[in-house]
């Protein structure tokens, strides 16, 4: 899997309002967050564009990660605009024409009982060139999946809705169980053993013409690639159902397949559990998506500019 490529060594990162060298970005061991998974995050991607480089739906994500801190009681006492100009700054200081941006709160260092008590909540910047999440082929040639052992909790056991750093460890057992079997990602069924979500991503189905991705009930995140695909396949007539529930079985007699995400961005699946999908590649559908997905965020349309922050 592509993914993290290493910082050079003037990068910096923002911490708590400071610019801080990357090799000086640490946090205490005893730190609550580190025993608890007590925190948020997002993912955000900048594009390198024809007008400069753009953060892709950052008041989106920004928007989702004071909601995601809602049910932590975690305090983010930064206004969104002080972490929009850091975050521009960031992008700025380590001179990244494209980036993956992780913003993050945390409870800090203070006690370990498992009430965060008198913690203080850290908040993080970073940004890092990230190429494609599961590699360069995939976006043209699709990945081979399988539906994973593991299933995604539901939001009465914990919201769902929250991007919280602990529940990761969950997409990581689903994830590293499909690779130790020579798959490239999972699919994770809900407790009712419906179609959920892969371990990052959210998931579409391509039947007939129409297209399918299960609804927020199904213990899914509420992606916000996955609401920029809806948008984008409506605008070009497709028929989009995005609140229904989708067995295991419907998977292996789609038509097409395909993940969304900020990291994977569209990405086709062309097996499920040494199943072919349609014809065993990218589909018309996924293709065209995954085109007007990619002109969209390279800025090679004027559609939508709205979605996009530019870096100065």
């Amino acid at each position: 899997m592509s993914g993290f490529e290493q910082m050079e060594e003037d990068g910096v990162v923002w911490m708590n309002g400071e610019y801080v060298d990357w090799e000086d970005a640490t946090t205490h061991v005893m730190t609550h967050a580190l025993h608890y998974g007590s925190g948020v995050f997002e993912g955000v991607r900048a594009y390198d564009t024809e007008k400069g480089t753009a953060i892709f739906r950052w008041d989106e994500h920004l928007d989702r990660l004071y909601e995601s801190a809602k049910p932590y009681d975690l305090d983010i006492e930064y206004e969104p605009e002080e972490l929009t100009e850091a975050t521009l700054e960031v992008v700025r200081r380590n001179d990244l024409d494209s980036a993956y941006i992780r913003p993050i709160a945390y409870y800090g260092y203070d006690s370990l009982g498992v009430s965060p008590g008198d913690c203080p909540t850290d908040v993080v910047i970073g940004a890092w060139p990230w190429g494609a999440y599961l590699g360069e082929d995939a976006l043209e040639n699709g990945v081979e999946v399988m539906v994973s052992s593991w299933r995604k909790h539901a939001s009465s056991q914990i919201p769902t809705n929250a991007k919280t750093t602990g529940l990761y460890v969950n997409s990581l057992l689903a994830g590293e169980e499909a690779r130790r079997n020579g798959y490239t990602e999972a699919i994770v069924l809900n407790k009712e053993g419906n179609v959920a979500e892969g371990p990052g991503e959210n998931i579409f189905l391509v039947r007939d013409g129409e297209i399918y991705t299960p609804g927020l009930s199904e213990s899914i995140l509420g992606g916000i690639t996955r609401d920029t695909v809806i948008t984008l396949a409506e605008e070009r007539g497709y028929e989009v159902h995005d609140d229904v529930s989708i067995s295991r079985g419907e998977l292996n007699t789609a038509d097409e397949l395909f993940f969304t995400g900020s990291a994977a961005e569209v990405t086709p699946i062309r097996q499920v559990d040494n199943v072919e999908i349609g014809n065993g590649g990218r589909g018309p559908v996924t293709e065209e998506l995954q085109t007007a997905f990619f002109d969209l965020v390279e800025r090679r349309t004027d559609e939508h500019d709205e979605w996009f922050t530019y870096v100065e």
